[in-house]
């Protein structure tokens, strides 16, 4: 039964693995034009010049990284915090810690006149700031993670309500670009973006899958993690932030693309069926929905739509649907 489950788990990840590829294959081939596999692997090796060799690594080649790694880091950060506090409410885009990067983020286009790298590392600290300041205010003897839904929701709705404030202030050479950040998207990116997702996966990534073993079993409830040996304030911390630091850096990258740190973990657990860590089904998951959602807008519907539109038609249904389900199964908050 063992090495059954072993073997299906394997192939779902190869699968997952496989779309992902398959829709940066895509968004590397379609576009404005159509390019030929030959083409794209001549213009990546460096045996094709010309506009076409541009076309593909310049334009499509970054689009195509920055959306995957994103995707990844949304993913993974998203279903850490899921599994952490038990409840596939628990994602950073409906807690807060999106709307804090978001808000910072805002504040720095429209009211210091800032771009670039200056907004990036601004949304990350304010990711940081406001999951501890969550943290604090959810503790009451622990950090019950029911409490810390609601009071993350309730930060959320005030930070989107300073966000709005500061959006109708905005002169309208930084209105445009606000907006646009706020949307979530992948347009324009530049390799250098690339760097800072993957090296966020590389540490906050490799300090989740580190904890894994204790990550699973606080999803059993902290009074079984600490029978089991597991030290469960140093493990929820080292979590937090480690997930934080994930969403945080591609919301910097991207802007807050919509339900993609909700939508990995669920589907990931389905395509599973919970055959152990999620971490790895989760990120490709997320790299999945972000690549294929951006080559939906870009090329399949008939106007051309930020990712996060896209990601947003596909998630608030399904936060819906989870909102009736646990109303009706009694499962709540």
């Amino acid at each position: 039964m063992r090495r059954r489950n072993g073997r299906k788990r394997h192939v779902a990840i190869a699968t997952l693995a496989c779309l992902v590829l398959l829709g940066t294959a895509l968004t590397l081939s379609i576009g404005q034009s159509v390019t030929t596999p030959l083409a794209v692997i001549a213009s990546l090796t460096g045996q094709e010049t010309g506009g076409e060799a541009f076309t593909i690594r310049v334009l499509r080649l970054p689009r195509a990284l920055v959306a995957a790694l994103a995707g990844m880091c949304f993913g993974m950060g998203g279903v850490a915090f899921q599994t952490l506090l038990r409840n596939p409410l628990a994602s950073p885009d409906i807690i807060g810690i999106s709307a804090g990067a978001s808000t910072a983020a805002v504040f720095c286009i429209v009211v210091l006149q800032l771009s670039g790298a200056a907004v990036s590392v601004a949304a990350v600290a304010a990711g940081l700031g406001v999951a501890l300041l969550i943290y604090l205010l959810a503790w009451k003897g622990g950090a019950a993670g029911a409490r810390l839904i609601l009071v993350g929701i309730g930060i959320a709705a005030m930070l989107q309500s300073f966000t709005a404030y500061l959006l109708t202030q905005a002169p309208s050479w930084s209105l445009q670009q606000a907006l646009r950040w706020m949307t979530g998207s992948v347009n324009g990116a530049q390799l250098d973006q690339a760097l800072p997702l993957a090296g966020a996966l590389l540490v906050f990534g490799g300090a989740l899958f580190a904890m894994g073993r204790d990550l699973e079993a606080l999803r059993m409830g902290e009074e079984m993690a600490a029978g089991l040996g597991v030290r469960t304030g140093l493990a929820r911390i080292t979590v937090t932030c480690a997930a934080v630091g994930l969403v945080a850096t591609a919301t910097a990258a991207t802007g807050p693309v919509a339900f993609v740190a909700f939508l990995a973990g669920p589907i990931a657990a389905r395509v599973l069926r919970r055959a152990g860590s999620l971490l790895l089904p989760a990120a490709l998951t997320g790299a999945a929905l972000v690549v294929v959602a951006d080559f939906v807008g870009q090329v399949v519907l008939p106007a051309r739509y930020p990712v996060g539109i896209v990601t947003g038609v596909l998630g608030a249904p399904y936060l819906l649907y989870l909102i009736v389900r646990d109303n009706r199964t009694g499962t709540a908050l």
